[in-house]
């Protein structure tokens, strides 16, 4: 693009500094002002370097250069921030916004003999005037940006929990907050019964399972603070003597928030960054911080939320198991004895077989309207502890492979009856006829039944388990059956 024809009127110098003025107010993205300062003061004093070290606010160290030119002229390390550095090789001076030193920007290798003079200090201090009210303006559309993205972050996540779409909750937020904070990783840590803290939840961009099951050992420094619910800022976890955990050398700069509400500390939330990376500003702390106590609150509201529905469940399911024995059992029952009744009068021999049949498909029904009694008075989302329970959760499994549940009956006081020894033998066993039916083609019933109250071939009380489906044989017959048997005190 060819430059516009600069006005005679106006001394050269004076041209170039308007151009440079112009050029780094005419952006608002933060980054792009920066990198039009350090151009166009290179520019205006026909320096070969430049470099601007922007400051955090907050605690006065670099957090970010921009460069131009082939070389960066470092700063000595006793050069105060807020200097002004006038030599023939090197021209240096502050950049405030609103009366805060927010950088320094340096310059060397002057292209023309004699070095810096005392027109390119007063020119570039112009210059740094004029951009420290462009970089104000950058900065506070930057900042509200930033703010803006955390507060729509938080909102997802409170949507997501709220409203169920969250498979797992702790996940979601360690993800969400990885992503607004730029981070490595985004990781929830929870205390152990040990007194430590454990990594129970993790979002990286790589594989998360590395990070998974690591736990800071009670003793740690910076344990004390998590648990109190203190947030700890890091700005080098490889380095930093508080981090003892085998995964801290993968990581820098990093924030661990605790995660708190209503008085109830769920955990910690954690956001390493890469090894080199960018440190965390003040601003990203304040952000980050407030983005974790609002997902906390998120975090207990959903767990609320989760309990009145569970306890919903289970007074519906209540009700159901209520209805279904009050009810359907009893009327069963009664039917199946007026059955009986008039089976013991009936003459002709083919009324006499029908009656039997029909007695015996009642009892299957009792038998099996009983089973689903027992399994909805089980809790829903935890592991059975009764053996009839964990009979049901295997029998319930192989439906999803089968296309249907199989039937499942209970003779006598298998809980009360069976040792854990026999009960692994009898769950091995289904699960092992289960598969083996599932491989058999076609195949459209499977009868499971426990009977406590069996007889073994010696005439010792015992424990049958009994797998039969209709499925084809090798031998062709009709049926497969697979039995089990055993000692009850095995």
């Amino acid at each position: 693009m060819t430059a516009a024809p600069r006005d005679p009127g106006v001394p050269a110098g004076l041209s170039v500094l308007l151009e440079a003025v112009l050029s780094v107010g005419t952006d608002l993205e933060l980054r792009a002002t920066l990198q039009h300062l350090v151009d166009s003061a290179a520019a205006l004093t026909c320096a070969e370097h430049g470099v601007l070290g922007v400051f955090d606010p907050g605690h006065g160290t670099v957090v970010e250069e921009v460069v131009t030119g082939e070389a960066r002229p470092d700063a000595p390390p006793d050069e105060a921030a807020d200097s002004v550095v006038h030599q023939p090789d090197v021209l240096a001076v502050p950049i405030h916004v609103q009366q805060t030193v927010f950088g320094r920007l340096r310059l060397t290798g002057k292209r023309s003999p004699g070095g810096f003079t005392d027109d390119d200090l007063d020119l570039l201090r112009l210059l740094a005037t004029q951009a420290g009210i462009a970089i104000g303006n950058a900065r506070l559309y930057e900042t509200a940006k930033q703010r803006e993205r955390w507060i729509e972050g938080a909102a997802a996540v409170t949507t997501a929990l709220l409203t169920g779409r969250a498979g797992d909750a702790l996940t979601t937020v360690a993800e969400r907050a990885r992503l607004l904070a730029d981070a490595a990783a985004g990781v929830v840590l929870q205390p152990t019964e040990a007194g430590g803290m454990e990594i129970v939840a993790a979002s990286t961009t790589d594989d998360p399972h590395g990070l998974l099951g690591t736990t800071i050992l009670p003793g740690s420094a910076v344990l004390a603070q998590l648990l109190t619910g203190e947030p700890v800022f890091i700005e080098d976890s490889a380095t930093d003597p508080r981090m003892t955990t085998d995964v801290r050398s993968r990581f820098g700069p990093s924030m661990m928030l605790p995660l708190q509400a209503a008085g109830k500390l769920i955990g910690t939330l954690a956001l390493p960054r890469a090894r080199g990376a960018r440190p965390y500003t003040s601003v990203d702390h304040l952000l980050a911080t407030q983005f974790a106590s609002q997902a906390a609150l998120a975090l207990v509201l959903a767990d609320a939320q989760a309990g009145r529905e569970r306890l919903a469940v289970f007074e519906d399911r209540d009700r159901i198991a209520r209805d279904l024995h009050d009810l359907v059992v009893q009327r069963l029952f009664a039917t199946g004895m007026m059955l009986e009744s008039t089976q013991r009068r009936a003459q002709v021999e083919d009324v006499h077989d029908a009656l039997t049949q029909a007695i015996d498909e009642l009892e299957s029904t009792i038998q099996e309207v009983r089973t689903t009694i027992f399994a909805l008075q089980q809790p829903p989302a935890d592991a059975p502890t009764t053996f009839r329970g964990r009979v049901l959760r295997e029998t319930a499994g192989a439906a999803a492979i089968l296309g249907f549940a199989p039937s499942v009956h209970f003779h006598g006081a298998v809980d009360a009856t069976l040792g854990d020894q026999v009960q692994g033998h009898l769950l091995t066993a289904l699960r092992r006829a289960l598969a083996a039916a599932s491989r058999r083609s076609p195949i459209s019933r499977i009868d499971v039944t426990v009977d406590a109250e069996a007889t073994l071939p010696d005439g010792r009380p015992g424990v049958r388990l009994t797998v039969a489906d209709d499925g084809a044989r090798d031998d062709g017959e009709a049926t497969t059956t697979v039995t089990w048997q055993s000692p009850p005190d095995v």
